[in-house]
């Protein structure tokens, strides 16, 4: 395993450890997720406090019941229970993640849905049979690989002809070296991101075709700064000043430069027919 994946590993454990209150943001029932009301009305809070995303990668999908769904770093299982739903009882829904304290929590929260399994694994060499998936889903998990055109040949090896993806997850363009390394964006799940152009060209190259972003989602710099004073040690995000939330106002004007240049899309591509 290279010493990335382990570390974003480390990070996804720690924030089980600290109670989601960590350097990744939380899914959430708010408007900031993608979600609607009624996607997670019926899951409980305990499950959202750790399902790390940015947007609802099943919103604008077709799933029918009978179908096989993959998906990609499924952390406490959320998008695992939403696509339950969608192909029934005869269907099939697989959750692959690196974390085994991630893989816990999704077998807890999903004990009651035999059509979900879990596997442990890494998304650039996924333990799934070749053109066994119809849909490939995945909620910000892509941007932190550090090798991201193996994770895409790796969809396209598991799709079925006629097969789709569609991701949430964050791009962005223009960002100086030192906000790829700083805290801050890290906080975003921006440190690793590439361009639109550049998500869409490896699809391409992988074999997927009709790539398209379908939607997006811009944050602004207090939204990026309430993610990174959230997950901040308690005694920092309560410090004040003139009635003003010190780390706060702080984080807002150190990522306001950049905070233009990433955002949340959601993308698609399918597996040509033979």
């Amino acid at each position: 395993m290279q010493k990335h994946t382990q570390n974003v590993s480390k990070e996804y454990s720690k924030a089980i450890e600290d109670g989601a209150k960590t350097i990744v943001a939380n899914t959430g029932k708010g408007k900031f997720a993608g979600y609607e009301r009624s996607d997670v009305d019926q899951v409980s809070e305990d499950m959202l406090q750790y399902s790390f995303g940015c947007g609802n990668p099943l919103a604008f999908s077709q799933v029918q019941p009978g179908q096989t769904v993959l998906d990609l770093g499924c952390g406490a299982g959320l998008d695992l229970l939403l696509a339950a739903q969608k192909v029934g009882k005869d269907g099939r829904v697989i959750g692959v993640d690196i974390n085994e304290d991630m893989l816990e929590l999704a077998a807890k929260n999903c004990q009651e849905h035999p059509q979900i399994e879990l596997r442990q694994g890494v998304i650039e060499n996924l333990p799934v049979e070749s053109n066994s998936i119809d849909w490939v889903i995945s909620n910000c998990v892509i941007n932190l690989s550090e090798d991201k055109q193996s994770a895409f040949n790796e969809i396209a090896r598991v799709l079925k002809p006629g097969g789709k993806m569609l991701v949430s997850d964050i791009v962005g363009e223009n960002i100086p070296a030192w906000a790829r390394y700083s805290g801050a964006v890290k906080a975003a799940c921006a440190g690793g991101v590439i361009s639109e152009s550049q998500y869409l060209e490896g699809l391409e190259k992988a074999g997927l075709t009709g790539g398209n972003v379908l939607a997006r989602q811009y944050y602004d710099a207090n939204q990026i700064a309430t993610i990174v004073s959230d997950a901040a040690p308690t005694f920092l995000s309560k410090l004040r000043c003139c009635g003003n939330n010190i780390l706060h106002s702080l984080l807002t004007r150190i990522v306001r430069p950049v905070a233009q240049n990433i955002w949340s899309a959601k993308i698609s591509a399918s597996l040509a027919q033979p």
